[in-house]
């Protein structure tokens, strides 16, 4: 027997077999179980989620031997027909080649005749968004009065170039991309039924490069399996995929942090001897610092139990929010610009320049970290005291050192400390965070600790809240300097101009 193409072989042949479109079986199905058909279906979505392959298990339920249904028994001559794409009642048609007004009126005129061996004629029509207006015209008189034997299936990726005319005559079902998880949990059931020996770490790269599309992750699957030599290995598919080795672009990051524009360099050139993708390293790239970001704002909304999940909260806790943020939208910057630079590695190289050259108003220059001491000066009881020294002192990384730098010290008397973070900040004061924060001070201070941590209305004696005092302190400074500045009045006074009060910049040192 020739060999079958997975996508092919692993087609849903029913309801049962969909993965991820589960809001539009539901539908189907109780429109089905209650007979409640309507004459023109429509399924948008983006390539490879399931579209004409919704259409033909339709068309199944509607002819199935055993009546009308949403569980066709797939043994009857009708529904094998349907699946081996010789039932004389569906009719396929792809709008992108057949676009012209004589072509949809031949179509059409087969409509008025009876099925010849089902219950209903069912017209299915791929990517419809390409018929041209006439055309359109043309199918719009069959959809306002359909015949009762006749059911239409209408396709697109756009249902934006639709007529409003048609929309408004058909049941329109969205298909959702698949999310990644979903797509390498329905491969590593393929690869178990097929055989195919894998490592579970490689499915979520093609899951990944598959971008939504099922079939897309299909043959991407059956690519690996030639590339392997009927085996999946991480580091085959990488290579296959020309993936992004995460521990590239979070030494990229940890780089960045440090302006060492020679070590984001090397990286660069690194990846470019491996002939990795620039264009999937800016788009995982984003993607890393998406999870940053996320960390920042909200740590338990990123999975812990990631690989790379204590890296994520050190750099998140390196790189001032501003700055992800800033990376973030010169990466998706850099990729739009990539096809237009003189060859990928420089387009990609210029990104990362951009990164270093550029940095938001009011973020200071990292600082290098204290060296760390066994034994530090305990802040007199009641306010600050050394407090802020000795955080720069411990070993603390992500959430568990913005507790330390957002938390006032209300008391330290022996072995007890007693922290206060304010309302804003509250999520900072998880049991978890409190742990890693008491773990580094016992290993500071060579004692056993005993940490208090409450949440109330702070002072302003936190580290986080003095850096940021400093800052304001020196933007006012700089408001001032150019409030005063001759040349500013004169142009004021000239022009009838203002000065914009986010425009002044603090002097860099």
């Amino acid at each position: 027997m020739s060999y079958q193409v997975l996508a092919r072989k692993w087609r849903p042949r029913d309801f049962s077999g969909l993965v991820g479109q589960e809001h539009v079986v539901r539908a189907l199905r109780h429109a089905l179980e209650q007979k409640r058909l309507h004459h023109a279906y429509l399924f948008t979505g983006t390539r490879g989620v399931g579209k004409t392959t919704l259409a033909r298990i339709l068309a199944k339920c509607l002819n199935c031997e055993t009546g009308v249904t949403p569980d066709p028994c797939g043994t009857c001559s009708a529904c094998t027909e349907i699946d081996a794409g010789r039932f004389v009642d569906l009719l396929e048609v792809d709008a992108a080649t057949n676009t012209r007004v004589e072509e949809m009126r031949q179509l059409l005129e087969t409509a008025q005749y009876a099925p010849t061996r089902g219950r209903f004629k069912v017209y299915v029509i791929d990517e419809v968004h390409q018929l041209s207006g006439h055309a359109f015209n043309s199918m719009l008189k069959t959809l306002e009065e359909p015949p009762e034997h006749m059911k239409f299936i209408l396709a697109t990726t756009d249902p934006h170039k639709i007529p409003v005319t048609v929309l408004s005559r058909c049941l329109q079902f969205n298909l959702k991309q698949m999310p990644p998880d979903a797509i390498a949990g329905h491969l590593s059931r393929i690869l178990e039924l097929e055989k195919i020996p894998f490592e579970a770490q490689a499915l979520p790269l093609i899951a990944r490069a598959a971008a939504g599309s099922m079939r897309d992750a299909l043959s991407l699957l059956d690519q690996a399996i030639a590339h392997g030599g009927s085996r999946i290995a991480t580091a085959a598919v990488g290579e296959m995929l020309g993936a992004i080795d995460r521990g590239y672009l979070l030494g990229l990051l940890a780089a960045l942090a440090e302006r060492d524009a020679a070590a984001v360099l090397k990286t660069a050139d690194e990846m470019q001897a491996r002939s990795l993708s620039f264009d999937a390293a800016l788009a995982d790239l984003a993607g890393l610092l998406l999870r940053l970001a996320l960390f920042q704002a909200l740590p338990s909304a990123v999975e812990d139990d990631a690989a790379d999940h204590g890296r994520i909260g050190e750099l998140a806790g390196r790189l001032d929010p501003e700055l992800v943020q800033l990376y973030y939208q010169i990466a998706l910057q850099g990729r739009q610009d990539l096809p237009l630079a003189p060859d990928e590695h420089s387009g990609f190289v210029m990104t990362l320049l951009r990164m270093l050259a550029f940095r938001p108003e009011g973020v200071a220059p990292l600082r290098e970290p204290a060296p760390t001491v066994r034994a530090a000066a305990r802040p007199a009881s009641q306010g600050g005291g050394d407090w802020p020294q000795l955080i720069q002192q411990l070993p603390l990384a992500g959430a568990a050192r913005e507790l330390a730098r957002h938390a006032e010290l209300k008391r330290w008397e022996s072995s007890s400390i007693e922290l206060l973070v304010p309302k804003t900040k509250a999520y900072l004061a998880e049991r978890g965070y409190q742990e890693k924060l008491k773990a580094a001070l016992e290993s500071h201070l060579g004692e056993p600790v005993t940490l208090k941590v409450s949440i109330g209305e702070a002072s302003g004696g936190s580290v986080a809240a003095i850096e940021a005092g400093e800052r304001d302190a020196r933007r006012a400074e700089a408001h001032r300097a150019v409030q005063s500045d001759g040349f500013v009045k004169d142009l004021v006074n000239l022009f009838d101009a203002k000065v914009i009060d986010s425009s002044p910049r603090e002097e860099r040192k």
